[in-house]
């Protein structure tokens, strides 16, 4: 009997295999971290080899921990949007670094490209546009730069990472989802179709490129864990998060704060038009339809806590930054930009660097804690007023991601947000999106409406905070930012 589905959640310091029943209870988890390597500032890369073996390690435990490939009904794939994975179709073999969204070292060509004048019609065509956070500007960069992959000529095979992965699980399957594809700045985002003039201004070679499919269907078959699984369900990973947290009506919002932090509000089947830097882009496609979001992104959220422990030493563990931001009534004035890999939304400067200002010598390593986790709520509602000055204005948010167990922080956008904030009680909602696709894709489900009955019960912050005070904390950060992008 085929009772559980089987998502793999591919993110950016992490590969994760989680086992769902199908009525939405995660039978069992199983993760393991990823390495990132940064060959010089600015450049964030993966070894798509490990990817792959560490993927499929933890994806067998969960397939031997849930009984067996004959217990499963269809696999899930949701992952790290933008980055991109460059292969050699003979062997199946990397032929290079994956570079990873983080990454800007094509800064200086979206420049030179928006300086000639190209800007508009990526935007029109596209939703997006011209930063090094998307996928185009990376894989033009490569074809210049590492001789290996022009030289592979047609064995050459590009893809972001769901398409890495299911090249691997199939055997050769090469195929991208539309809600990855729409992230890449080389799809039409409006005909769902791989764009030539992108292609050409991009320099990417158009053969290497993975055919689009819908976010749910059928897409091979693996045997990699012993009898032939179904792979049913692809989404990038905001878009399975929106999905996972029932943003199915146009007006609905969620933000995920992961590694970065991602803001998308369900827009249905038109496409919204951003004036204020925001993105467009596809939530998902599906029987050929395609459901549109407005999307803001932050590149720094959970990875800004991984740098306090890691690199600083603040912290040595994560769950120590609640009882930190708890333990002192206020920063003392301190803010902190967390513009590790530049600024996203509404900003977008690839080249502003992160600063602490606001400090003394009565400056604790708890103010510097709490005015981290203070900047989540501060890009937030940068974010919100951009959204508001599209006609989307938030009237709830459902958050979700690693960073929103922590209480203190889930109130603290609660009140600068001025908002009710849900957040579900099984915070996975990436790995649940994921699984509702799959279930669609294996007839598990007819719809998006009745797989949404695997999300469970929520949890409710109020806001609390008077307008005084949070008025005073936005105009500091407001001049911290200035700071930085002056």
């Amino acid at each position: 009997m085929r009772d559980h589905i089987l998502v793999i959640d591919e993110g950016t310091t992490s590969t994760r295999a989680m086992l769902f029943a199908l009525d939405g209870r995660c039978i069992a988890s199983e993760a393991t971290e990823l390495e990132q390597h940064y060959p010089r500032p600015g450049r964030v890369e993966h070894d798509a080899a490990e990817i792959w073996r560490k993927t499929l390690r933890v994806t067998a435990a969960m397939v031997a921990q849930g009984g067996g490939a004959e217990r499963i009904a269809a696999i899930g794939i949701t992952n790290q949007r933008e980055t991109v994975v460059f292969w050699d179709r003979a062997t199946g073999q990397p032929l290079s670094p994956a570079i990873v969204w983080q990454d800007r070292r094509t800064a200086g060509d979206c420049r030179a490209l928006r300086d000639a004048g190209h800007e508009a019609m990526v935007q029109d065509r596209t939703g997006l546009i011209l930063d090094p956070y998307f996928s185009g500007s990376k894989i033009g960069w490569a074809m210049r730069e590492w001789p290996e992959l022009a030289s592979a000529g047609d064995r050459l095979a590009v893809g972001t990472v769901e398409s890495w992965l299911v090249w691997n699980l199939t055997g050769g399957l090469h195929v991208t989802d539309a809600s990855n594809a729409s992230r890449t700045a080389l799809m039409n985002i409006d005909t769902g179709v791989w764009d030539d003039d992108l292609i050409a201004l991009f320099g990417v070679p158009r053969a290497a490129l993975p055919e689009i499919v819908d976010c749910a269907g059928t897409f091979g078959t693996t045997t990699a864990f012993g009898a032939a699984i179904p792979i049913c369900g692809l989404a990038g990973d905001q878009q399975a998060a929106t999905i996972g947290q029932a943003c199915l009506a146009p007006g609905q919002t969620k933000a995920t704060f992961g590694t970065g932090a991602f803001v998308l509000t369900q827009a249905g089947t038109t496409r919204p038009v951003s004036r204020h830097r925001l993105l467009s882009t596809i939530a998902w496609q599906l029987d050929g339809e395609r459901h549109y979001a407005l999307e803001g992104s932050v590149f720094v959220a959970g990875s800004l806590v991984k740098w306090l422990r890691d690199s600083v030493g603040l912290i040595g563990d994560v769950r120590e930054t609640d009882t930190l931001a708890r333990s002192v009534p206020d920063t003392g004035g301190v803010y902190l930009v967390p513009a590790l890999s530049g600024l996203g939304a509404p900003w977008w400067e690839p080249d502003a660097r992160a600063a602490i200002t606001g400090m003394s010598f009565a400056t604790t390593k708890a103010h510097i804690v709490r005015a981290a986790l203070e900047a989540m709520a501060h890009q937030a509602h940068d974010l919100k007023t951009a959204f508001a000055a599209d006609g989307q204005d938030w009237q709830a948010l459902r958050i979700d991601g690693g960073m929103v167990a922590n209480d203190w922080m889930a109130q603290d956008l609660a009140d600068m947000l001025g908002l009710v904030v849900e957040r579900p009680r099984f915070a996975e909602t990436t790995a649940l999106g994921a699984a509702m696709l799959a279930g669609i894709g294996a007839r598990v489900f007819a719809d998006l409406a009745e797989a949404s009955t695997m999300r469970g019960d929520v949890e409710r912050f109020e806001p609390t905070m008077a307008s005084t005070p949070r008025d005073a904390r936005l105009a500091g950060w407001k001049a911290a930012v200035g700071s930085v992008v002056a």
